[in-house]
């Protein structure tokens, strides 16, 4: 095979490439035919919420499984995670496993209740449920808000993880700008087509793809890569001897292969108050909600940790990279970790294989982005267009302005991607992790108890939102000296270090709390509950829920 130079650093891989196209062509025919999957010719044209953005709520256990699968574990997380491991190791890397062992069981016990709730109610969005349960269309909007403004960096990181690909594969190297970036943009073209025409039903199809080749990829590489290089005893020597070098900049040991007595407070808590924030976030509710019944998801919440034994795999392909002595270095000639996996497996497989395993990266990233894009749109259409400027919207017009601001979604994402450094991205997704568990007290005490009052929680959610911005904002990166350099910091008036959505999401339930407290002696007037006890454990068969029991209202304050 005859490499042709595409920069200083990556000659383009013929081969690699051609599978790559190969697939990614597949898949982007499965999004548009699946419009036509599993819908009736009287519901084509998808002119309703329920049929263009859950799917028409009917996915059952395996679509879901894979769904989830593929809406939870983005590109994103196949790049960064093994780069955070080669980087500085497993205190900002392996965080993510035992996070997502943590997560189950609270999907367990939280989403089937919401996905009764809102199957009774027609909620499509998680602020619909808490615009419903108090009465309060200033705090479904707050919740709205920062569920789109929390999503749209993770949407942007999506399609990172794309150009992570392209940059290995030696594309976006052209003389300008636009050249540059034009293989992300027919990607993202082809992305917003399908997405806009086929709905949730798009990316479920394709997860199914996605997943099978990730399983592939991993398996291979975690069984083989080990043999080529003398086992894992000289992989985590190699490690060893990287993390315990100092670093220049800080003076400091690099990182640790596993996290020192220091780290403790750091690991525990980014672990639990990641766990307590994916199912927070609006595409991962929009998951759940597209199932057919509440037991889908308990099902699912059982058999998900499967993909947690992945990520363990691939997080260790982080230590393999530093062992193999990949070298990650940008089309600027700059060393980028983001392109560790990638690389490693472009140099150390054969072409074809690297194609199937970058490609698989690429396609893991168009499932997320599809999902949240519509996550997002149906948060704007339901509790913004909706609940702000047009009452009556009838259920048609909902999808027809949910469609659209699905592309404006991606375009601002892209737009975010090409004109902005990438490390913006990253930092602005970590500070939406943060404004994201601010949600968590309004939205899961409200799936158990009326007892919250309405202004309450939206305080406690305004004190959260300050204190998480202004302390991310205070992290400086020692290297850059840039702000939002990460998302540990002390406890106020203390120098132990936790996750700062942790901090932010105690003092929001301790601001919510005391002010109920205050609010329920002085009579301050409460919102009107439109749920009833027995919403939260209807189920398939309920009446109630094949037929919505009460038609989507626009709430209003009180």
């Amino acid at each position: 095979m005859t490499a042709v130079a595409a920069g200083p650093t990556h000659p383009v891989d013929g081969v690699a490439l051609t599978v790559v196209i190969i697939i990614f062509v597949i898949v982007a025919i499965m999004g548009f035919v699946a419009a036509r999957w599993r819908i009736t010719p009287e519901e084509r044209g998808m002119k309703t919420l329920d049929q263009w953005g859950l799917g028409g709520r009917g996915f059952g256990s395996w679509i879901t499984w894979f769904l989830l699968g593929g809406d939870l574990y983005t590109a994103y997380t196949f790049i960064a995670v093994p780069a955070a491991m080669w980087s500085t190791g497993a205190v900002s890397g392996f965080f993510a496993v035992p996070y997502t062992v943590v997560l189950y069981p609270i999907v367990f016990l939280l989403m089937a209740r919401l996905w009764s709730v809102s199957h009774r109610h027609g909620y499509v969005t998680p602020a619909d449920f808490v615009g419903g349960r108090y009465g309060s269309k200033t705090l479904s909007t707050a919740i709205a808000v920062t569920g789109i403004v929390a999503t749209m960096p993770y949407i942007a990181l999506q399609l990172v993880g794309i150009k992570a690909v392209l940059t290995v594969l030696g594309l976006g190297s052209g003389a300008n700008a636009f050249t540059q970036d034009l293989p992300l943009i027919i990607a993202f073209v082809v992305l917003a087509a399908y997405t806009y025409t086929a709905g949730l039903r798009a990316p479920a199809a394709i997860a199914v793809v996605k997943d099978l080749l990730i399983y592939i990829a991993v398996i291979v590489a975690i069984i083989w890569l080990p043999a080529q290089f003398g086992g894992w005893e000289g992989i985590f020597k190699a490690t060893e001897a990287k993390m315990s070098s100092i670093n220049p900049a800080t003076n400091l040991p690099v990182g640790s292969v596993i996290p020192g007595a220091a780290s403790f407070n750091a690991y525990w808590t980014l672990a639990l108050g990641s766990a307590m924030a994916l199912f927070m976030y609006p595409h991962s509710v929009t998951g759940v909600l597209s199932t057919k019944s509440r037991n889908t998801i308990r099902r699912n919440a059982v058999v998900l940790p499967i993909y947690s034994l992945m990520l363990g795999f691939l997080a260790l392909l982080g230590y393999v990279a530093i062992k193999a002595g990949t070298k990650p270095i940008g089309l600027d000639g700059v060393v980028n970790p983001q392109l560790v996996v990638p690389q490693l497996f472009l140099d150390n497989f054969p072409s074809w294989f690297a194609g199937v395993a970058l490609a698989a990266i690429a396609v893991g990233a168009l499932v997320p982005a599809a999902i949240m894009s519509i996550a997002a749109s149906n948060l704007f259409t339901r509790n913004i267009y909706r609940d702000l400027f047009k009452p009556n919207a009838t259920p048609a017009q909902e999808a027809k302005v949910s469609k659209f601001v699905s592309l404006v979604v991606k375009f601002g994402a892209l737009l975010f991607v090409i004109l902005m450094d990438q490390s913006a991205a990253i930092n602005m997704q970590l500070l939406g992790g943060v404004w994201i568990l601010q949600t968590f007290p309004a939205i899961v005490a409200g799936l158990y108890t009326r007892w919250f009052h309405r202004w309450a929680l939206l305080a406690g959610w305004a004190v959260g939102i300050l204190y998480g911005t202004i302390a991310a904002y205070n992290v400086v990166n020692p290297v850059t000296h840039a702000h939002f350099g990460g998302s540990i910091a002390p406890i106020p008036f203390t120098d132990v270090p936790v996750y700062i959505a942790v901090t932010a999401f105690v003092m929001n339930a301790i601001v919510s709390v005391v002010l109920t407290l205050v609010f329920r002696a002085l009579h301050v007037p409460d919102g009107r509950d439109r749920t009833t006890h027995a919403d939260y454990g209807a189920d398939e068969g309920d009446p109630k829920v094949v037929e919505v029991l009460e038609p989507y209202e626009a709430t209003v304050d009180r």
